[in-house]
């Protein structure tokens, strides 16, 4: 509860990014509750950054996904977030590159901040696959669609890892920092499994929405929960490693999936449009 209302202050502080639809209550609930699950030894405060970071990746996406209607407008919004992650100014360039700004501020007093030049790298992977993600859904119908292999490649589009490297940045130490390569590693192959129970949830609205989803891909629903499997199992043979110096960030991706396999079996986040 006191996630959630981190999260509904930080969304009151830019209304312009989070229309009512698609941006509901159940949305607001549901990422607070996926947050302070995958930390349950954290209070509010230790699961802000969070709460700010996961808000951050639905509002970018939703711009570009769907607020974004020209190639011009994709690339400006990439543009605009990369300077503001070397240094720009952000006030000028709208209000989501104004919540990035703010949440840099908060990374730059982090015990762990000597990661940031791989949140920098994993931004730029973000925002290169929500772009390329866009020009597939733009040339539907008048051009092939990716393989199911290229799709899962581009799993940053997710944002987890992202996510989960601003965590680290505020609740870590110089472990963290010192074995960032092998917890980035897992944190890829985590977010490769929620990209696909994501994908099994939420078929029809995908459909519906003109988004592209693994199963249109040529892959049956068995063969995607078969893939699933396989990566979940090489996701815990990356996270276990990690428990002796990193446990609170190697429990929290074993979290992470399990949240994910449960939630995703009864709904998603988005509200209706």
């Amino acid at each position: 509860m006191e996630c959630q209302r981190d999260l509904e202050r930080c969304v009151g502080s830019y209304p312009d990014l989070f229309p009512s639809k698609p941006f509901d209550g159940r949305l607001f609930a549901a990422v607070a509750l996926a947050n302070a699950f995958g930390s349950p030894w954290a209070d509010a405060a230790r699961l802000r950054m969070l709460i700010k970071t996961s808000m951050w990746n639905f509002a970018a996406d939703w711009q570009i996904d769907y607020v974004a209607g020209t190639r011009e407008e994709v690339e400006r919004l990439v543009e605009d977030c990369l300077a503001v992650a070397d240094g720009a100014d952000p006030a000028p360039r709208g209000s989501i590159t104004t919540f990035l700004g703010e949440i840099m501020g908060d990374l730059a007093q982090g015990p762990a901040a000597g990661v940031l030049p791989r949140w920098r790298e994993q931004l730029a992977r973000w925002l290169a696959a929500m772009a390329r993600e866009w020009e597939w859904k733009s040339a539907r119908g008048s051009g092939p669609l990716p393989t199911f292999e290229e799709y899962l490649d581009n799993a940053d589009n997710f944002g987890t890892t992202w996510v989960n490297l601003s965590h680290w940045i505020v609740t870590g130490d110089e472990v963290t920092v010192a074995r960032v390569d092998e917890l980035w590693e897992a944190s890829q192959q985590v977010q490769r499994v929620l990209r696909l129970l994501n994908d099994l949830a939420t078929y029809r609205r995908d459909v519906e929405w003109g988004d592209l989803n693994a199963l249109m891909l040529g892959l049956e629903r068995s063969e995607v929960s078969a893939r699933i499997e396989e990566l979940v199992e090489h996701a815990h043979k990356l996270i276990e490693p990690l428990k002796d110096d990193c446990h609170e960030a190697a429990v929290y991706l074993e979290r992470q999936i399990g949240f994910s396999t449960g939630f995703y079996g009864v709904t998603d986040y988005w509200g209706a449009l």
